[in-house]
């Protein structure tokens, strides 16, 4: 019993630690710079099927790199020039080990070989990578306000404080203003819906009376008016051209000099007569009995 215990405590500490006691497996290594997350006990797989377990991490002889021990199975037979790939399992599942095989019949691993490294960035990592450009361009922004309102600032002194502090109470009145202003326009309104409704209603009437209007209007011949119009037009343009060509009676009155200068001196010569006449009526009027001679007419300005 002593004895089956011991063993069954061998062999139980061997399996806490990755290892086997009845399992002929390869043990291969890998080296990475970093590998924060992994512990023994990880899967080893390919394609995601387990083939084997991380049985050791610790630092490589002389180094600060770490050299990682695998434990896979002794079937398989791909090349030492496969590569180790450690990636991240999940955000709470920890790292692991996946091996991306190469297959060359010539140099089928053994115990005792290494693999190339490489690191599959994870989630967290790649979170950081859209993070930092974010977190530049946010650090500008925080730059570029520290800067603006260190402006606003020098601007903003006490004098111009003041002055925006009085514009917003002046501001503020207006609008204490502008609601009383609105009530008052309410009750007016209130007061005198009547008298609204009774102005919309005698609008409504009016519009319709000059509805009627414009049809009356437009049923009126203003067509033929108009065309009337225009041949009353052209008779009168017609009328004054030979008026200006100087035909008709009209024509050579108004265009005749000769015809003027005449009538001018008809006019000055009934003008001389109706005077001689007011001043010696007895040239022109006189009873005689016995047959009294008649005086000869003389011009005005021979009597003188």
């Amino acid at each position: 019993m002593v004895l089956g215990g011991i063993a069954l405590f061998i062999y139980g500490f061997s399996f806490l630690k990755g290892s086997s006691l009845f399992e002929n497996d390869k043990i291969i290594y890998t080296v990475y710079e970093e590998v924060e997350g992994l512990v023994p006990g990880a899967k080893v797989s390919i394609n995601g099927l387990t083939v084997g377990k991380i049985t050791e991490i610790d630092f490589l002889s002389n180094s600060t790199k770490i050299l990682i021990t695998m434990s896979i199975r002794d079937e398989l037979n791909f090349s030492n020039k496969s590569t180790a790939l450690l990636y991240e399992t999940g955000l709470i599942g920890g790292m692991a080990v996946a091996i991306q095989p190469v297959f060359d019949k010539g140099k089928a691993i053994v115990t005792g070989d290494t693999l190339m490294s490489e690191v599959k960035p994870g989630l967290t990592e790649l979170i950081n990578r859209q993070i930092e450009p974010l977190q530049a361009k946010i650090s500008s922004m925080l730059s570029s306000a520290d800067s603006l309102f260190l402006g606003v600032s020098n601007v903003l002194d006490n004098d111009t404080q003041l002055n925006l502090k009085n514009t917003l109470e002046n501001l503020s009145l207006t609008t204490k203003n502008l609601n009383k202003a609105s009530l008052s326009l309410i009750e007016i309104l209130d007061e005198n819906q009547t008298n609204l409704n009774n102005t919309f209603s005698n609008f409504a009437d009016t519009s319709a009376n000059l509805k009627s209007i414009t049809d009356s209007i437009a049923d009126a011949k203003i067509a033929v008016t108009i065309n009337e119009f225009n041949k009353t037009v052209q008779g009168l343009n017609a009328v004054v051209s030979s008026i200006e060509n100087g035909e008709g009676t009209l024509g050579k009155l108004v265009n005749d000099e000769v015809l003027y200068q005449n009538l001018t001196k008809a006019s000055y010569e009934l003008e001389s007569l109706l005077g001689d006449l007011k001043n010696h009526p007895k040239r022109y009027v006189h009873f005689s009995l016995f047959g009294k001679k008649e005086k000869p007419y003389l011009p005005e300005e021979n009597n003188q």
